[in-house]
C-alpha cells in the first residue's frame, strides 16, 4: 500500500521543499591523489584543521574493502566516479564537524549509558545472544573486539547527539500533510489519442538524394561518426592464471587437511537450558550473597528433581527471553556465549547439571540438553574442496613475487608482450577497445583505468607496453596497440541502411506533431468530440499508467480550472500523445492515509531540519572543502 510513498521520497522532498541530509557513507576512492599533491596535503578543514589526503585515502579505502566483502559482485565502477568520490569527501567534512561540535559542546555518553543501549535498544538485538549478552562471533567477523564495539557506539552515540535534538522536534501538524499530500498525489481521469511514428513511417520513402543530403548535414555527423578505436593485445596476471602453473603432492594436500580439519567438519554445537538470578558483580555484598543464596537452592531443587528443571526456570529464571521456553537457548556454536558459560556447557556431558555459574549477568545453573556436528568428513570427500584452497594458497604467495616481474618485464622491454607472457606463462589476448568501456564489456576490458592507458600517447603513438595497471583485485594488466583507427564519418554506402532509419524517423517525428497539434486544436475547440479518444483512465504519480516522468508531469501540470481541457505531450520515440482531462478526483488513500502521510511530512521536515542545523554548523566551524566539485554534482539541484 505504500510503496511507491516509500519508492518516491525523494520526489515527495523536492515537492515539499525539503532536502535530504548528506549521507556519512564513505566509498571509493582513488584517482584524486594526484590532483592535491602528496598524502599530507589538505583536501579540506574543520575548526582549524585540515583533513589531508591521507586521511581520505585510508578512510575512503576502508570503506571501499567494506562494501566487497558485503557485495563482492558490485561493479567497481561505480565506486570510481568523481561524483561518487566528491559525495565522500563531504560525507567525511560532515563528520569531522559533528565530531567538533561533541568536543566543544561536550556530548560525552558515559559507559552505562552506552552499554544499555547495546543491551536493550532493538537496534541491536541481532548482536545479542539469547541470554543478553553480545555475540562476540559476530563482532569478529566485522574485525571488531567488544571494547571497539562499545567504543564505536559511544562515538556513533556522541555524534548523533548532535542532531536529534533538532530532527525529533519537527511537528507536522495536521492541515500541512494533508494539503501537501492531496497536491502531490493528485488523480486525474483522462482520454488519450496516440499519433504513432510508425503508422506515418511506413508511408515514407526518401530518395537517395534526401539521403545524402541528410548525410551532410554538419549537425548529423557525429551521429554517424565511428569512434576512435585500437586494436590491442593484452596479458592478465592474476591468481586464476598463477593457480594453473603451481605444483603440490598428494602428501602436500592431506597434510593440509590434517591442519585445517576443523574446516571440512561440521561445526560442534551445543543446546542448554539456564536459570539466571540476575546480580552484577559490583552489587553490594549483602546482594550478592543473597543472589547466591537463591541459585543455590535452585541448583539444589532442580538436581534432586531433574525433569523439573523447565518447570523451575519458568517460574524463577530472571532471563525474561528464555525463562517462557523453559530456559532453553536453542543450539549454539564455540564462543557465542560469555566466556564463564561457554567454557562450562562445552565441559559437561549431556543431561549434566552445573555448579552455579557466574557472569556479569548473575548466576547461571546450566543443564546441557543436547549436541550437535563436530564429525569430520573424510578426505576423499573433500580431496576437491582442499586442492582447490591449496592452489588458491600457493597461487597467493607467487602472486606479490609474479607482480613484481610482471611490471618489470612489461616496462623493461616494452616493445612486446611476449616476455612477460613466457616468464610467468600467461596468454596473450586480442581485443578491439574504445576509449570507453563498450556494453557488455567486462573484465580488464571494462577498466577506465586500463583504456585511458592504452589510448595514453606513450601507447598510442609509440607502440610501447602500457605500464602494469590494477584492473580488479590481485589483478594486474598490460596492454600495447597494435593498430589504432581513428574517429571517422564512414561513407554512405556504409551506413546508408542507417541513415535512412534516422531520416525516416525524423520526418515521422514531425508528421507526427503535426497531426497531434493539429487535433488538440480540434478538441480545444470542440471539447466534446471525443472521436479517437481512448477510453477514460486515471493517472496519479502513483499510478503513471503508460507516461514517463516528464509527461506526466506536463498532464498532471496543465490548468485544469476549466474541464475539459486538452495537453499534447511528446512520447519518447518522437509519436504524439494528445491528452483530454475530463476531472480531477482526490488522492487515493490507500497510497497514503492520512496518518502515514503526518510521519511521512514530519520525517521530511526533520530532515530539513537537521541539514539546515548542519549547514549552521558547518558555517559555525569554517568547514571548507578544497577539492572542486564534479561539474555534474555541482550543477545537481
Amino acid at each position: 500500500m505504500f510503496e511507491f510513498v516509500r519508492a518516491h521520497t525523494r520526489l515527495f522532498q523536492f515537492i515539499l521543499l525539503l532536502l535530504i541530509l548528506p549521507s556519512f557513507a564513505f566509498v571509493g576512492m582513488q584517482g584524486y591523489t594526484s590532483m592535491m599533491g602528496g598524502a599530507n596535503a589538505g583536501v579540506a578543514s574543520v575548526d582549524g584543521r585540515k583533513i589531508t589526503q591521507a586521511e581520505w585515502d585510508v578512510a575512503l579505502r576502508e570503506q571501499t574493502e567494506r562494501v566487497r566483502r558485503q557485495n563482492p559482485t558490485i561493479d567497481a565502477k561505480l565506486l570510481d566516479t568523481p561524483e561518487v568520490k566528491h559525495q565522500a569527501l563531504e560525507g567525511l567534512v560532515t563528520e569531522r564537524t559533528l565530531q567538533a561540535a561533541v568536543n566543544h559542546q561536550h556530548f560525552t555518553p558515559s559507559f552505562e549509558s552506552v552499554q544499555d543501549k547495546i543491551f536493550n535498544s532493538p537496534e541491536f538485538k541481532d548482536l545479542r545472544n539469547p541470554d543478553g549478552t553480545v555475540n562476540k562471533a559476530i563482532l569478529a567477523a566485522q574485525g571488531l573486539t567488544p571494547t571497539g564495539f562499545i567504543e564505536r557506539v559511544r562515538q556513533a552515540f556522541a555524534l548523533r547527539q548532535v542532531t536529534s535534538p533538532i530532527e525529533t522536534s519537527a511537528i507536522a501538524g495536521a492541515a500541512a500533510p494533508k494539503l501537501a499530500f492531496d497536491a502531490l498525489l493528485q488523480q486525474r481521469e483522462v482520454q488519450l489519442q496516440r499519433f504513432d511514428v510508425k503508422d506515418f513511417a511506413a508511408k515514407l520513402n526518401p530518395s537517395d538524394a534526401d539521403l545524402e543530403a541528410f548525410y551532410k548535414e554538419p549537425a548529423n555527423a557525429a551521429k554517424f561518426q565511428l569512434p576512435e578505436s585500437a586494436q590491442i593485445q593484452y596479458v592478465v596476471l592474476d591468481l586464476e592464471a598463477l593457480k594453473k602453473d603451481v605444483s603440490f603432492t598428494e602428501e602436500d594436500l592431506r597434510k593440509y587437511y590434517e591442519e585445517n580439519a576443523s574446516r571440512y567438519g561440521v561445526p560442534e554445537e551445543r543446546r542448554a537450558s539456564h536459570i539466571l538470578i540476575k546480580v552484577d558483580r559490583n552489587a553490594p555484598a549483602e546482594e550478592r550473597a543473597k543472589a547466591k543464596a537463591k541459585a543455590e537452592a535452585l541448583l539444589a531443587e532442580v538436581r534432586k528433581n531433574p525433569a523439573s528443571f523447565a518447570e523451575v526456570a519458568k517460574k524463577n529464571s530472571q532471563d525474561e527471553g528464555s525463562a517462557v521456553n523453559g530456559g532453553d537457548l536453542d543450539f549454539f556454536g564455540r564462543g557465542a556465549m560469555v566466556k564463564e558459560f561457554d567454557a562450562a556447557v562445552y565441559a559437561m556431558k549431556q543431561g549434566e547439571i552445573s555448579n552455579l555459574v557466574e557472569t556479569d549477568f548473575g548466576y547461571h545453573i546450566i543443564q546441557m540438553t543436547g549436541a550437535r556436528g563436530g564429525e569430520k568428513k573424510p578426505f576423499d570427500a573433500v580431496r576437491a574442496e582442499v586442492e582447490s584452497e591449496v592452489r588458491k594458497q600457493l597461487a597467493q604467495r607467487r602472486y606479490s613475487e609474479a607482480a613484481e616481474q610482471f611490471g618489470n618485464l612489461v616496462y623493461e622491454q616494452s616493445d612486446s608482450l611476449q616476455p612477460a607472457a613466457d616468464k610467468l606463462k600467461l596468454q596473450i589476448q586480442t581485443a578491439t577497445v574504445t576509449r570507453q568501456p563498450q556494453p557488455g564489456a567486462a573484465g580488464p576490458l571494462a577498466s577506465a583505468k586500463l583504456l585511458d592507458a592504452v589510448f595514453g600517447n606513450d601507447a598510442l603513438h609509440n607502440k610501447r607496453n602500457t605500464e602494469s595497471v590494477e584492473t580488479g583485485p590481485s589483478q594486474l594488466v598490460s596492454a600495447r596497440v597494435v593498430q589504432y583507427n581513428p574517429a571517422r564519418v564512414p561513407p554512405l554506402a556504409d551506413v546508408k541502411d542507417k541513415v535512412r532509419a534516422q531520416l525516416v524517423n525524423k520526418l515521422a517525428s514531425a508528421e507526427a506533431k503535426k497531426a497531434g497539434e493539429s487535433r488538440l486544436a480540434a478538441l480545444k475547440a470542440t471539447p466534446s468530440d471525443t472521436a479517437g479518444l481512448d477510453a477514460a483512465v486515471t493517472v496519479s504519480r502513483a499510478k503513471p499508467a503508460t507516461f514517463t516522468r516528464a509527461q506526466l508531469e506536463a498532464v498532471l501540470g496543465a490548468d485544469a480550472t476549466k474541464l475539459p481541457t486538452a495537453v499534447g505531450v511528446v512520447a519518447d520515440d518522437g509519436s504524439y500523445v494528445v491528452v483530454r482531462i475530463n476531472q480531477l478526483q482526490p488522492r487515493d488513500a490507500a497510497v497514503i492515509d492520512d496518518q502515514r502521510a503526518a510521519q511521512q511530512y514530519a520525517s521530511s521536515w526533520a530532515r530539513a531540519e537537521g541539514q539546515a542545523y548542519m549547514a549552521a554548523l558547518k558555517s559555525q566551524y569554517k568547514a571548507a572543502i578544497k577539492v572542486a566539485a564534479p561539474a555534474s554534482a555541482a550543477s545537481a539541484p
